[in-house]
C-alpha cells in the first residue's frame, strides 16, 4: 500500500474545506465545536463562549457553490472579497477580461479558507462592484457581466 501524496491530501482538504462550510451555511447559528475528517485530513474548529453569529444563509448542497444569473456574479459563501490571489498582486480579472465557465475570478475567505469564485459561463467582465477586503454574504452580486458570443 502506498502512502497518500500531496495531490491525495489537497483532494482531501477540498473535501473536508466544501463539508466544514456546507454544515455551517445549514445552521442558524455557529456550533461550539465542529470537527471533519476524510481520510488523514481533519479540520477542528472551536469557538469561544459569546454572543452567537449568524452564518448565513443555507446554501443547499445540490446546486451549485457559485453561480452567475441576472448578469451577475455571486459570492459562494459569507466570507471577505479579494479580487487577487495575494496582497499587492494583479487582480483575477480586469474590467473587459472574457473569461470562461470554470475560470477563476475572484477569492471569498471563508474561516481562514480561500473559495474561489468562478464564472459557470463565457463572459465579459463588465464591472467589479466591491473593493478588496470587503465582507460579503452569500449570493451577494460580486461582479457585472454581459454574455460574449463562444467562438
Amino acid at each position: 500500500m502506498t502512502e497518500p501524496g500531496p495531490a491525495d491530501n489537497l483532494a482531501e482538504l477540498e473535501a473536508v474545506q466544501q463539508t466544514a462550510l456546507r454544515l455551517l451555511a445549514g445552521v442558524p447559528r455557529l456550533p461550539a465545536t465542529l470537527r471533519v475528517q476524510s481520510g488523514g485530513v481533519t479540520l477542528e474548529l472551536e469557538w469561544g463562549a459569546g454572543p452567537a453569529a449568524s452564518v448565513g444563509p443555507a446554501v443547499p448542497v445540490d446546486v451549485p457553490l457559485v453561480e452567475v444569473t441576472a448578469d451577475h456574479i455571486h459570492a459562494p459563501t459569507v466570507g471577505v472579497f479579494y479580487r487577487a490571489p495575494a496582497p499587492g498582486s494583479q487582480p483575477f480579472v480586469e474590467e473587459g477580461t472574457v473569461v470562461s465557465p470554470g475560470q477563476q475570478v475572484a477569492l471569498v475567505e471563508a474561516m481562514k479558507l480561500m473559495i474561489p469564485v468562478t464564472a459557470d459561463r463565457h463572459c465579459r467582465i463588465v464591472e467589479a462592484m466591491l473593493p478588496d477586503g470587503t465582507p460579503v454574504e452569500f449570493g451577494q452580486r460580486l461582479f457585472v457581466v454581459a454574455p460574449v458570443e463562444e467562438a
